[in-house]
Formats: structure tokens, C-alpha cells, sequence
């Protein structure tokens, strides 16, 4: 069987970029059972509630749903189960240190196998305020109407 190539992505986060203010992203392996992968594999999860921290000198994610595999017996997974992360322990170290200064979390953005290995990308992000919100949906707003507004002035043109 050819080992799998490229970027397969299984689940994502856009209510996040919507929420928070991205400073940093980073990549991550997890440690998962054989019925998670192969829910997975199967694209079934959801990153809408999940959320990671920093205990112990361990990076953990939690609240992720990834359901329970349907062929699976009674060793299958609880769906919302904590998962550990792995990741370089500078890394770890750095975002502990940011989310203890206060104002920082971090946030699943998106799951996805990578050459056949399931990843996680994080975001260190800040929470945004109402008003941000409104400003960037306006802002995008804007943008779609010019846009619009530039091609049907090229259409009218030819």
C-alpha cells in the first residue's frame, strides 16, 4: 500500500479567526487510539468548542469532538476525551509563558493528516471585543461591495 502524501484536511475552526485576534500559529501531533483515527480518516470532527493549555510541561487539547467510529467495539473512544499534543518543549514552554502573562489562549484552527499523521494547528490568540467583530465584518463588507463595484464597471466597459 503507497504511504499517503500532501494535506488532507479533516476538520476546521472559522468561527476562530471570526472570535479571536491570531498572533501565532503552530503545528502539533496528537496522541490518538485507533478508533479516532479512523473516525478521522473518515472526515468526522468538530474543533468548534475545543480549546488547548499548558499543565505540567505537557500541552494538552480538550473538548474536541471527534465522534465514535461506527465499526468500532467496545474499545471505542469517549468523543470528547483530552488528547495530549506533541510539540517541541521550547514551544510548550513559550506558550505556557504567554497564556500565564494573561489576555492569551489557544485555539484549534485546524485537524488534518499531513503524509498520513494526524496535526492540530494552534493559534495563540487574543479575544476580540464586540465592537472588533462588527469593524471586521463591516470592513469585509466593504471590500465585497468594491470588488463587486470594480467588475461590473469592467463588464460595462467590454
Amino acid at each position: 500500500m503507497p504511504k499517503e502524501r500532501g494535506e488532507k484536511v479533516v476538520a476546521t475552526n472559522r468561527k476562530a479567526r471570526h472570535d479571536y485576534l491570531i498572533e501565532d500559529t503552530f503545528e502539533a501531533g496528537m496522541v490518538l487510539s485507533g478508533t479516532e483515527v479512523k473516525s478521522l480518516r473518515a472526515g468526522r470532527a468538530s474543533l468548534v468548542d475545543g480549546y488547548a493549555f499548558v499543565e505540567n510541561g505537557e500541552c494538552w487539547l480538550d473538548a474536541v469532538h471527534i465522534p465514535e467510529y461506527t465499526q468500532g467495539t467496545w474499545n471505542n473512544h469517549s468523543p470528547r476525551r483530552k488528547r495530549k499534543l506533541l510539540m517541541h518543549k521550547q514551544e510548550i514552554v513559550k506558550l505556557g509563558q504567554k497564556i500565564k502573562e494573561g489576555g492569551y489562549t489557544l485555539v484549534p484552527l485546524k485537524l488534518y493528516f499531513t503524509d498520513g499523521r494526524a496535526k492540530v494547528e494552534l493559534a495563540l490568540a487574543k479575544g476580540k471585543k464586540d465592537y472588533d467583530k462588527r469593524q471586521a465584518l463591516r470592513e469585509r463588507q466593504d471590500k465585497r461591495e468594491a470588488d463587486r463595484a470594480i467588475s461590473a464597471r469592467r463588464n460595462l466597459g467590454d
